[in-house]
């Protein structure tokens, strides 16, 4: 008996070890970014060119891990037609989402556009309509907008709103629905199954081409005429790691708990980085009605993922996968795009 409840509490610590780990990086994560992109120091204020360097990154690291070391196994199943018509289209809005998110760092706080990400749900809402995918009713309408509502009341009292950045974080949130669109499309028309590692070993390249052909109109002439090409190789190289292990987080908290724990760290998450960005940033200057509204979005946030959380409860029977399984791309929604 004292064994199994040894056993007992050592699964519980492991567990809220993993969640901790998914709160600390994607919210370093996000930190980091601002860091980079943004101060001095770094000198570093290319989006395009940090994601494309986090791409490249997970596309060498997943090819060592998988083909040259053979540490993870990538899951059977993909075709080049699944390939071309699923994964080279969330590849593109993978590459979309996190470049015009980074991008937005250069003109806005971390905390604003954490607060105008709250809007996320909204737009999978209306472009799952759209695709067939969600069934327009009262209450899902009650609850996107009690959403639109927070963000509209946070961006209201924002003090210095930049819209250029407000319109490079949309576009990113809506790179970003299109993107969860097709892996919901992938999963339930095509029935394919990834761990995240197999995941990130296909899409990884597709994005990081989408992000070299912009990248050479773009940036790379303003690189070699500002001399960029001297970065902070440690700095990057940590950054773009640090990219990569929070997916794996991702992975971990997932096999250890359950979507539902994985969707409550994320709002725990969202609360921290919007907090912690005040203490960090001297640009981030909260106040009651950006808090307000922020707290009336993440309500409405919390709604839905309890209401799609009981839809897919209804027709799955829940169970918690065991280590080294296949999670379905639908269960990773909103959880591996941190920017």
């Amino acid at each position: 008996m004292a064994d199994r409840s040894k056993g007992f509490m050592r699964d519980e610590f492991v567990t809220y070890a993993y969640i901790l780990l998914y709160i600390a990086l994607s919210s370093g994560q996000i930190f980091f970014n601002k860091w980079v992109l943004s101060s001095k120091e770094i000198n570093f204020p290319y989006p395009l060119g940090l994601t494309l360097l986090h791409m490249i990154f997970s596309s060498v690291l997943c090819f060592l891990l998988t083909k040259v070391l053979k540490i993870v196994k990538i899951e059977e199943g993909m075709t080049l037609e699944i390939y071309v018509t699923s994964v080279i289209p969330i590849g593109a809005m993978f590459a979309m989402t996190l470049w015009l998110g980074n991008t937005a760092y250069l003109y806005i706080s971390v905390a604003f556009a954490q607060m105008l990400k709250a809007i996320m749900p909204v737009a999978v809402f209306i472009l799952g309509v759209a695709a067939g995918l969600e069934m327009m009713s009262c209450r899902m309408l009650l609850i996107m907008s009690i959403i639109s509502f927070g963000v509209l009341v946070a961006s209201y009292g924002e003090l210095n709103i930049n819209w250029i950045g407000v319109v490079y974080q949309m576009g990113g949130v809506v790179g970003e629905a299109l993107r969860l669109i097709f892996m919901e499309l992938l999963v339930k028309r095509k029935g394919i199954k990834l761990n995240p590692i197999s995941l990130m070993y296909y899409v990884s390249p597709c994005s990081a081409i989408c992000l070299f052909v912009p990248w050479i109109f773009l940036e790379k002439s303003k690189m070699e005429g500002n001399g960029t090409w001297n970065f902070h190789f440690v700095v990057l190289t940590l950054n773009s790691l640090c990219t990569f292990a929070l997916n794996l987080s991702v992975f971990l908290v997932i096999s250890h708990t359950s979507a539902l724990t994985i969707r409550v760290a994320g709002v725990v998450k969202d609360w921290v980085v919007v907090l912690v960005s005040a203490l960090l940033f001297a640009d981030t200057k909260l106040t009651i009605i950006n808090l307000f509204g922020y707290a009336i979005a993440i309500a409405g946030v919390a709604a839905y993922n309890n209401h799609k959380l009981k839809k897919e409860a209804s027709k799955v029977p829940s169970e918690t996968p065991a280590d080294g399984e296949s999670i379905s791309l639908v269960s990773q929604a909103n959880t591996n795009t941190e920017r």
